[in-house]
């Protein structure tokens, strides 16, 4: 017999995690402004979501791989640029990209518009690389690619080629 059933009393359920359209942490990296709406504390940090809004022609990070998480982007707006390995991919809204572990990639928005992406991360590893980002620049110091791909190592992620 349950415990619940010998005292008669029931668990209370999990709490609900709601985030309006001005909530969530604002974490501003140069060009891109990102909005946590879950970082993984409301689920046993298995997921994160983030909106991010790139600005007209910006870059994104050196192309990388991630070790220990997958990494999901869905375009709300605007085109956002895919580079996988060699190959790279327009995507417009409603395009769904998916990236595995281990798989080589990097984005950007090379256009004349702001571009919106819901991005996913399972689990949660990848929000705090953001976090210290924005650390990095509120110290003063260039968000170089040696300080990116030194802040990626920290979270299972590595450059897709040598930086040298």
């Amino acid at each position: 017999m349950t415990e619940q059933a010998q005292t008669g009393q029931s668990r209370p359920a999990p709490a609900v995690s709601v985030v309006g359209p001005d909530g969530g942490e604002t974490i501003v990296l140069g060009t891109t402004r990102m909005r946590v709406l879950e970082d993984g504390s409301h689920t046993a940090h298995r997921l994160a979501i983030a909106e991010s809004v790139l600005a007209p022609h910006t870059q994104g990070p050196p192309q990388h791989r991630h070790g220990q998480h997958d990494e999901g982007f869905y375009v709300l707006s605007g085109t956002v640029r895919f580079t996988v390995g060699d190959e790279s991919y327009d995507a417009t809204p409603g395009t769904l990209v998916m990236v595995p572990p281990g798989t080589p990639h990097t984005f950007a928005n090379p256009t004349d518009q702001p571009a919106r992406l819901l991005s996913t991360f399972t689990p949660d590893l990848y929000v705090q690389y953001f976090r210290d980002l924005q650390d990095i620049l509120a110290t003063g110091q260039p968000l170089t690619p040696q300080a990116n791909i030194k802040t990626m190592s920290h979270y299972a992620t590595e450059p897709a080629t040598d930086p040298t």
